[in-house]
């Protein structure tokens, strides 16, 4: 072995410290000026700068059903479906011979206080004879109903 050959065990060379324990340098991956360097800072994902918030700009672009009624300048809500009620569920919560109404349904739990109403659809059997008042139904709804001995008005 001769004196060429020798390597060092370790390096002399001391690591950089500034502040208060950073491993990344000076200004330790912050950047150097602005208001994302500076301590106890941080901005909302939402932030552009100043301008219109994205979540504003695509709430005014999306969708057919919120257009504005030029005429009255109100907005008018479309395409609300109303709530399903099968004939089964009506069979299992109504006894024979009640009326059926849209606050019957609601008190039964079968629907709640929404703004697009209910429909009653023929799926399942009937065997009670209910009558009902003022209820949108499909048409098959009602020849299940009138078979059973009910009646629709």
């Amino acid at each position: 072995m001769q004196l060429h050959q020798l390597k060092p065990s370790g390096s002399n060379k001391k690591r950089k410290r500034v502040g208060r324990g950073g491993s990344r340098g000076t200004y330790s991956g912050r950047g150097q000026k602005g208001q994302k360097s500076r301590a106890s800072t941080s901005i909302r994902p939402d932030f552009r700068g100043g301008s219109v918030p994205l979540w504003k700009i695509f709430g005014k672009k999306r969708g057919s059903s919120k257009k504005v009624d030029i005429k009255h300048r109100a907005f008018r809500i479309r395409n609300k479906k109303p709530i399903v009620v099968k004939l089964s569920q009506l069979n299992h919560f109504f006894k024979d011979g009640d009326t059926v109404t849209l606050k019957n349904v609601i008190k039964a739990g079968l629907a709640d206080k929404s703004g697009a109403g209910i429909k009653i659809l023929s799926n399942g059997e009937i065997t009670k004879k209910l009558n009902f008042v003022r209820l949108p139904m499909s048409a098959s709804a009602k020849n299940k109903v009138t078979a059973a001995g009910g009646t629709v008005k």
